[in-house]
């Protein structure tokens, strides 16, 4: 009977203790899925926290709502983003968004210190950053004012009057190369443009002009700034001893500078299909091809420029026009240390054009 009985309270223990357990780790999985839920929850906030828009000098109207609801039309592509002409619906303004890739851009803080660092650099022949947005999955879009001239390729593939205006060259030369003595000197470290091109300069009513993507490699991972690079090459504006675009210094800007020069005076395009490198000048082939066969008026056309300068408000002789060719052959030279720098380009061009 005493051995009935210890075993039934044993039975009953057993049991109690089981369910006791049972009880136990139930109210430990709730537990841990209303943590589960609980931390999904902040990070879905901290996702959210990540939508940010940094605002600059002359975007105070801008919003988030804006730049995401503007109607936008492409304009531009490449590799590493999408470029927009956009109608931002509440102040009625036609801004850019440039678009560019999670996977292209640099990441982390040293992002958003180069961001905050473009966004303080104003000059009247630089495209401005007026805002800088950060979407939930990564996303980037840069906002800048709109031109609606469009760009020095656009004004002279053209080819109407006023591309051979010499008070044009005059005004268009002189200002990129103001805007690009304040990259190379304003700071305590040159910020190196790294993709200068005529696509890149961008006109206004009067023919003002303004550098586009001023330090743009700084914010794109090392594939996307080398893709980048290789584009430049392919459409004739990349310096010869430039091998990759963390290499890029102010003296491979004024290659890019002189081949800019070199299309203002020829109306040509400097596409380089067949590019020689081991030859003695690394020009795109219509230059090499007119500088080694001395036939240096294939490329300015002094004729052409003259007579279509003679009602311009700025008088050109062939002398002037001969001065600024060799001055961009002074650019492009194929030995970086003999390149002039940008003081001396500027001083240079005043002294030619007024």
């Amino acid at each position: 009977m005493l051995i009935l009985v210890l075993g039934l309270a044993s039975a009953t223990f057993l049991v109690f203790v089981a369910v006791y357990v049972f009880y136990c780790k139930r109210r430990v999985s709730k537990y841990d899925e209303s943590k589960d839920i609980e931390s999904s929850e902040h990070k879905e906030e901290d996702v959210a926290q990540k939508e940010d828009l940094m605002i600059f000098q002359g975007g105070e109207d801008l919003t988030i709502c804006d730049i995401l609801d503007a109607p936008g039309e492409v304009i531009g592509k490449s590799n590493y983003g999408t470029l927009y002409k956009a109608l931002l619906q509440r102040s009625n303004k036609v801004r850019l968004l440039r678009f560019l890739r999670p996977v292209c851009t640099a990441r982390g803080e040293e992002l958003d210190e180069m961001i905050q660092f473009l966004g303080r650099i104003r000059h009247p022949n630089l495209v401005p950053l007026l805002g800088f947005y950060t979407g939930p999955r990564g996303e980037k879009l840069l906002v800048h004012p709109f031109y609606r001239h469009g760009s020095l390729t656009q004004y002279i593939r053209d080819g109407n009057g006023e591309c051979y205006k010499w008070s044009n060259i005059c005004r268009i030369s002189i200002g990129i190369a103001k805007g690009l003595e304040h990259l190379h000197t304003s700071q305590e470290k040159p910020i190196i443009h790294g993709n200068l091109k005529s696509k890149n300069i961008l006109l206004d009513r009067s023919y003002q002009p303004y550098i586009s993507d001023s330090g743009l490699h700084l914010l794109l991972n090392p594939t996307a700034g080398q893709e980048m690079l290789e584009n430049s090459a392919a459409q004739g504006y990349k310096a010869p001893e430039l091998i990759k675009m963390k290499d890029a210094s102010e003296v491979t800007d004024i290659y890019s500078l002189g081949v800019i020069l070199l299309e203002l005076l020829s109306g040509k395009e400097p596409i380089n299909e067949h590019p020689t490198p081991d030859e003695d000048f690394y020009l795109p082939n219509f230059m090499r091809n007119a500088v080694l066969g001395h036939r240096i008026a294939d490329l300015y056309q002094p004729a052409f420029l003259l007579r279509n300068s003679r009602d311009d408000n700025i008088p050109v002789t062939e002398e002037c026009i001969l001065k600024v060719f060799q001055l961009a052959m002074a650019c492009c030279s194929p030995s970086p240390s003999v390149r002039p720098n940008i003081k001396q380009v500027l001083k240079k061009l005043e002294e030619i054009m007024f």
